[in-house]
């Protein structure tokens, strides 16, 4: 790690956060050439960190080998223009094996994604995350979603036993139970927001003082992610309802007709855009034909709003 903590920090509380999709050829292959191609397009369009690997990019679905080849690809094509950052999980010797190849690959922090198992006590979970951090050098930050939920009493304990746990990234969107962190556990911490399409909830993240959040509609709608941010930023709220009205509920409600949705639409519209990484393995599928139909309409669409707004 070459960055400073200070950097991943900051660009962690000011910015908007990119989490690319995962490059697949036809035959379902990891495609490097297409994936550094991505990867360097995002880095030119004012994202403030790279997450790769992450659920957008179905870390869950994917082999050690490929997560070699994707942090490799990511540490040469990015090379630390802005702070790089990489998942990890699955069992605890897993988690721990993927850190050490993120850390030998140069990435500059790691994502703790939540445990997969059905019911996980939170004592346990604590341990889970616990034992993890205390096994690599990388600043960590934790998914707080799932089956890896954790309540403010076990972030703070976490956070005076792992020196490097630096921020944490909440998937529930329960407001109450968060802003119940930030002001017990503070700035020792800091806060990202990550439920799925989390423009969605930006206003009440703001509102407790979680400034930035994960954009995955920014794989395929860069420019209208990034005018959102800018006018929640300002306080711009007539601009930041229009676009919720009209583009961000929309794709919420279509992203709500089937489970993994949060993933496939993601990957149907930088198709769309002609920026094609394939298509997503199973156990999730592809959107329908009609589906894909309604979500060229709000890409369009989406065109239209950016020209509005700025001009």
């Amino acid at each position: 790690m070459s960055l400073a903590l200070a950097e991943i920090r900051a660009s962690l509380e000011d910015g908007l956060l990119s989490f690319p999709i995962t490059d697949l050829d036809k035959e379902g292959k990891f495609n490097a050439d297409t994936y550094a191609a991505r990867l360097d397009w995002f880095v030119t369009h004012k994202v403030s960190s790279v997450f790769v690997a992450g659920g957008t990019g179905e870390f869950f679905s994917l082999s050690e080998n490929e997560y070699k080849k994707i942090v490799a690809v990511t540490a040469a094509t990015v090379k630390e223009k802005i702070p790089m950052i990489s998942s990890i999980g699955r069992s605890i010797p897993d988690a721990i094996a993927y850190a050490h190849i993120a850390e030998d690959a140069g990435m500059n922090a790691l994502l703790l994604m939540p445990p997969y198992l059905t019911e996980c006590p939170e004592d346990g979970t604590y341990e889970y995350a616990k034992t993890i951090m205390n096994n690599t050098n990388l600043p960590v930050i934790y998914y707080n979603r799932a089956n890896g939920v954790l309540s403010s009493k076990y972030i703070q304990k976490l956070a005076d036993n792992c020196n490097n746990f630096i921020a944490l990234k909440d998937g529930t969107g329960n407001i109450q139970e968060l802003n119940d962190t930030i002001k017990s556990v503070g700035n020792r911490l800091s806060y990202i927001g990550g439920v799925p399409t989390a423009e969605i909830i930006a206003e009440a993240y703001l509102s407790i003082g979680v400034n930035t959040y994960s954009s995955a509609a920014f794989n395929f709608v860069p420019d209208l992610a990034n005018l959102f941010y800018s006018n929640l930023r300002a306080g711009n709220k007539e601009n930041v309802a229009k676009i919720l009205k009209e583009f961000f509920i929309p794709f919420v409600r279509l992203r709500s007709k089937k489970n993994g949705y949060a993933v496939s639409l993601i990957k149907a519209g930088a198709t769309i855009i002609g920026k094609s990484a394939g298509d997503v393995r199973a156990p999730l599928t592809m959107p329908l034909q009609e589906e894909i139909e309604v979500l060229e309409q709000l890409i369009e669409h989406a065109a239209s709003i950016v020209a509005a707004i700025k001009d």
